[in-house]
């Protein structure tokens, strides 16, 4: 059994590999995201930023997100939180991540999630950030994190996805978007 400073020079090592295999540029997802360490002299806190995916909600933001590494890590998964908290099923209010491949590996005590779908040291960086992307084109409101943001979305889906667009305008700066006219109300308008 490794002794924590063991466990810690192993995750750094392994930190700075999925670093460096993350500025390559060769992977097809880096228009998606980009992470990295927020201070190189500390490898087990990263800073993410998370392109929204395109005919969601979510589409035309960036989403910054901060991972914070185990020492132990790759046997056991970092923690996720957006900075500033986003508005999903599967993100708490103050911004923590709730997905299945963030959560510690083996069995769910809750008997949801199977083993498989939960962390496993084969899961990478890459592979974190490729399933937020999924979460955020497809919650999962069987398993959700902020009930009153499931239930907006399985309730009014209009309404929810109307909420998340006005917080991508809001975030990049933009005015609220103005009401339309609506010609068939009224007859037509001029």
């Amino acid at each position: 059994m490794q002794s924590g400073r063991q466990q810690a020079t192993t995750a750094t090592r392994r930190l700075m590999t999925e670093y460096r295999q993350m500025t390559r540029g060769s992977d097809p997802s880096e228009d998606m995201f980009i992470a990295g360490p927020i201070d190189e002299n500390n490898f087990f806190e990263w800073e993410a930023y998370i392109k929204g995916p395109d005919e969601t909600p979510y589409e035309g933001g960036i989403f910054c997100a901060k991972l914070s590494f185990p020492r132990d890590y790759p046997l056991n998964p970092p923690k996720m939180r957006f900075d500033p908290p986003l508005m999903h099923p599967n993100i708490y209010a103050d911004g923590n991540v709730c997905i299945s491949i963030l959560h510690s590996p083996g069995d769910d005590p809750n008997m949801y999630e199977s083993s498989s779908e939960r962390w496993s040291p084969v899961q990478n960086v890459n592979s974190i950030l490729l399933s937020v992307l999924s979460m955020l084109s497809e919650p999962n409101i069987e398993s959700g994190a902020n009930i009153d943001v499931c239930k907006l979305f399985r309730d009014n889906r209009a309404l929810y996805e109307k909420t998340i667009r006005g917080f991508v305008r809001q975030q990049l700066g933009l005015p609220a978007e103005a009401s339309k006219p609506n010609i068939h109300a009224q007859g037509t308008s001029t």
